[in-house]
């Protein structure tokens, strides 16, 4: 083994070699066990999100594919039409052309071009992160045979009635001229007015007063709603309104959706441009008046003076017309949320648009209920309460997108406006005995790339056919996802796959958390926070770094501020910490259904445990190698009692992995093999091991057993952490395993370690833990009178039972090579030497100290420090003491300060502590 640990050089080596051998694809087995992707668009990048989410998968997939099950973990990506579409729209806009000069077919081959050259970035990235797919079944949403399924899916609930056209209110981006779902919808906050409008009754000289933060919209009002227990407005109702700037009356109508509080407490209704007007409307039957075009311009149905008009144009001439009037009572500053386009960042309009819609009131009654039975659970368990309030209150699923990106609806229409639906025009004309003579056009929208992804899990596996792999996959095991979907995505899954297939498409939703900054701030371009995973994995450079954070950044305020965050945060760059260090961070924050806050300390930290697994193992390459380890089943061995305990121990561990893994806590899994290797494992039992191996007089069964435990439990422990740090683990079996006496092509498909109760040993862990703590109150002592490590000093016991006689008498050799002792005693009954003193339990361990210190030096030197300290409490006390610095710095500035006052303060107190102790010597 190379004498430090490089990750770059194993890791693209070893996925390499995973990958062509066939290793990803299920290897059989009498139980299966499925994941199915949630397909990246292919036209992202892999972000702290995705990073986590595949780490989590990836973990499940080689823990069950190394426990023996037939284990497959489905790729695909999805065609995301709305982004897919944009980026190839540029390309022809840089190219001085657009979409609709090339026409739809030749649109289209031009995206098919775009994915062939450029839309592998993310399948790339996620081999970079280890991710144990199964390339050879790579899947795509607008590949043939998810297309056909898509297809068929599509006929049939049409043909079942589930499917429908109709008029409805939808998110219409104007830019995009197309319908989008809430997912695709940003709200951000934004100051505004509330206009307050007089509008006349249409008889007498009354007003009623109404307010509203969009004025253009007045011009499709067909009413004004009141609360039917205001008093105020009681004798109003069924009155009728002329509505300003138009020739129209309008009805006062009542209604308990009145918010009494609200402005004046009266509300115009355009159900046509608003989604609480549009229900208010259908229970009242208004008319529904559409004034804008599909860019968000004024149209026909609104008075001549403003059509043609943009929307914002168009309100600003409608506040001043109306002040003319009189009509304008007051306008009122006013903070509201504004609807954004999360891809054209432009306001979004309701409008109401013939759309296609999948009746999910009916698809939801059986999702509901394989809930409520348990044939479906969620993890954490809180989240089927999410699930529960939106199914039981679904509206029908708008499924059509005006783009040419996307599976085109099968519908034809003929100069009649008759419908008809099938898989190609040959086929209905046959159907339905259309003469050729009766022209028919195809629908030109498609659908929603949520409409293919709800048949993701057997579509992959082949349906409509009844494949092989349909029969043992299906339905998967567990579906790994955010809780920002369990809608959009998790529950039409559900669905779709209970309506078609008649069967659950999972039987566990495991919900996890997203990720953040460490101060818990979304991560957010604009706020500078952004870590890309694959800068984590290989580094990257201070100046490409701000490039890289600051590109396509149009306000030069805003790149500057993120570059001064970015030179402040990172001002060497981002350092390559490897995949097993990243993948190591996402598992031991990996509490299930909370938020993580991603620190980039903690990367350093599992960075460093990859180092110290490193150095673990050459230590035990240099003691076993060559060397007699006990590989012969005829050879005698005896095991020490350190042997005993750390297979006691790795019994243990291997027990709590178990029990974490299978509740899905990855953070307890993380930690326990964290504590057993660094601590037990590296920290005390290789130490224990040398007395053994470096001693002359050691028999050599002794010898053997400890060179057999060294590689076994190393062996073993690589096992049991190669779910989550693959490579390093990949590349240590491979030299240690020979050794250990096991053998096989590649460490993924060994059999993962289980927990042997019958080889804890719990007297040799009682042995040992007396022992860890007698040498942890020596080190202490040692640290505390600032006596090095390296001098042998004397011991003195006292107050001890007969088991601690006995543990003495056993374990004085251990005792005195890691305590770096010159000899350990009993104290004679009587005596009080001038002495520190620990505590192991109720035995007393007394350090002499006559001829380890000089006193007057040692004090003098703790007067120093003490001073310093004194004068640095002083210093950020005044600091914090400042009112104006405490107001007007930022929270986590302040924050920072009063933890380093409080540690120094601690610190103090410690060497003060300190110096009354040898004060009194």
């Amino acid at each position: 083994m190379d004498k430090t640990f490089q990750p770059s050089e194993i890791e693209s080596r070893w996925y390499q070699e995973w990958e062509e051998k066939g290793y990803f694809s299920p290897q059989g087995g009498d139980e299966p066990y499925c994941i199915m992707i949630p397909p990246p668009n292919v036209t992202g990048s892999l972000h702290m999100g995705h990073g986590f989410q595949e780490a989590i998968m990836d973990a499940l997939i080689r823990y069950h594919r190394m426990r023996g099950y037939n284990t497959l973990w489905q790729v695909g990506t999805d065609h995301a039409g709305i982004a897919t579409q944009m980026v190839v729209e540029r390309q022809l806009e840089a190219q001085g052309i657009n979409r609709h000069d090339l026409g739809r077919d030749k649109f289209v081959e031009k995206v098919w071009e775009w994915k062939e050259e450029s839309g592998g970035t993310i399948t790339r990235q996620l081999r970079r992160l280890g991710s144990s797919l199964d390339w050879s079944r790579e899947r795509f949403t607008m590949d043939s045979g998810l297309s056909d399924a898509v297809q068929e899916v599509f006929i049939r609930l049409y043909k079942e009635g589930l499917i429908y056209r109709g008029q409805r209110l939808v998110n219409w981006d104007p830019a995009l001229h197309t319908a989008i779902s809430d997912l695709e919808v940003i709200s951000t906050e934004q100051k505004g007015h509330l206009w307050h409008f007089r509008y006349p009754l249409a008889e007498g000289e009354e007003h009623i007063v109404v307010a509203t933060t969009r004025p253009e919209t007045m011009l499709g009002d067909t009413a004004v709603a009141v609360h039917p227990d205001d008093e105020r407005y009681a004798h109003l109702i069924g009155r009728k309104i002329k509505l300003p700037l138009t020739d129209r009356e309008i009805p006062i109508i009542a209604d308990n959706h009145v918010d009494r509080e609200f402005g004046s407490g009266c509300v115009k209704i355009t159900p046509a441009h608003d989604f609480n007007d549009y229900d208010m409307g259908t229970r009242h039957g208004l008319p529904m008046i559409n004034i804008f075009t599909e860019d968000a311009c004024i149209n026909d149905a609104a008075p001549e003076k403003y059509r043609g008009m943009d929307r914002f144009d168009a309100r600003k001439k409608i506040v001043e017309d109306l002040e003319s009037l009189g009509l304008l009572q007051k306008t009122v500053d006013h903070v509201m949320m504004v609807p954004k386009g999360d891809r054209s960042n432009v306001v979004i309009e309701p409008f109401l648009t013939d759309q296609w819609y999948v009746d999910a009131k009916k698809l939801a009654e059986p999702a509901i209920k394989a809930v409520e039975d348990g044939d479906i659970q969620f993890v954490p368990s809180q989240w089927e309460n999410t699930y529960f309030s939106w199914m039981r209150d679904i509206q029908d699923w708008c499924i059509s997108r005006q783009l040419w990106w996307g599976h085109r609806i099968p519908a034809w229409y003929d100069n009649k406006g008759n419908i008809y639906v099938g898989e190609n025009e040959e086929a209905l004309r046959k159907e339905h005995g259309l003469a050729m003579n009766i022209e028919l056009t195809q629908d030109e929208d498609v659908l929603d790339t949520w409409f293919s992804s709800a048949l993701w899990t057997f579509s992959t596996l082949g349906w409509p056919e009844e494949t092989e792999d349909l029969a043992t996959f299906h339905p998967s095991t567990v579906l790994v996802t955010g809780f920002d979907i369990i809608f959009f995505w998790v529950a039409r899954m559900i669905m779709m796959t209970l309506h078609l297939r008649k069967e659950v498409p999972f039987h566990t939703v495991y919900v996890h958390g997203l990720v953040r900054d460490n101060e818990g701030q979304k991560m957010s371009k604009s706020k500078g926070n952004v870590l890309d995973p694959i800068d984590l994995i290989d580094g990257i450079d201070l100046e490409t770094l701000v490039t890289k954070r600051t590109a396509g950044m149009m306000q030069p305020q805003l790149a500057a501020r993120v570059e001064k965050m970015t030179r402040k945060q990172f001002p060497d760059g981002i350092a390559a910490y490897g995949t097993d260090a990243l993948r190591y961070t996402y598992y031991s924050l990996a509490s299930t259904g909370r938020d993580i806050k991603f620190d980039i300390g903690r990367i350093e930290g599992y960075r460093n445990f990859c180092n110290k697994i490193w150095n673990a193992a050459r230590y035990v390459l240099l003691n076993c190698e060559n060397e007699d380890c006990g590989a012969n089943s005829s050879s005698t061995v005896h095991l020490s009692l350190a042997d005993q305990w750390i297979i006691s121990k790795l019994q243990e561990t291997a027990t709590e992995v178990e029990g974490a893994v299978s509740s899905y806590r990855f953070d307890l899994a993380s930690q326990s093999l964290y504590e057993f290797i660094w601590n037990e494992y590296c920290d005390w039992y290789l130490e224990l091991s040398k007395p053994i191996l470096w001693d002359e007089d050691a028999s050599p069964e002794a010898k053997r057993g400890t060179r057999q435990t060294l590689l076994r439990v190393m062996e073993s422990s690589l096992r049991l952490l190669h779910p989550m740090m693959p490579f390093i683990t990949e590349e240590i079996w491979q030299t240690i395993a020979p050794l250990a006496g096991c053998s096989g092509p590649t460490l993924m498909l060994q059999a993962y370690p289980q927990g042997k109760p019958e080889l804890v040993n719990q007297a040799a862990c009682a042995d040992i833990e007396w022992l860890k703590s007698v040498i942890d109150g020596i080190r202490n002592i040692r640290g505390e009178m600032n006596i090095p490590p390296s001098k042998a000093i004397p011991v003195l016991l006292r107050n001890g039972n007969e088991n601690d006689r006995t543990r003495l008498q056993q374990n004085s050799r251990y005792l005195k090579k890691l305590a770096k002792l010159a000899s350990v005693d009993w104290l004679p009954e009587g005596e009080e030497p001038f002495a520190a003193t620990a505590l192991a339990g109720d035995l007393e361990i007394l350090v002499p100290m006559a001829d380890l210190i000089d006193k007057a030096a040692e004090i003098s030197r703790l007067d120093r420090e003490i001073d310093k300290l004194k004068s640095d409490i002083s210093r950020l006390g005044n600091k914090l003491g400042n009112q104006s610095f405490v107001d007007k710095a930022p929270p986590a500035v302040v924050a920072k300060e009063q933890e380093k006052l409080q540690s120094q303060q601690h610190a103090l107190e410690t060497l003060e502590k300190q110096r009354q102790r040898i004060q009194q010597f």
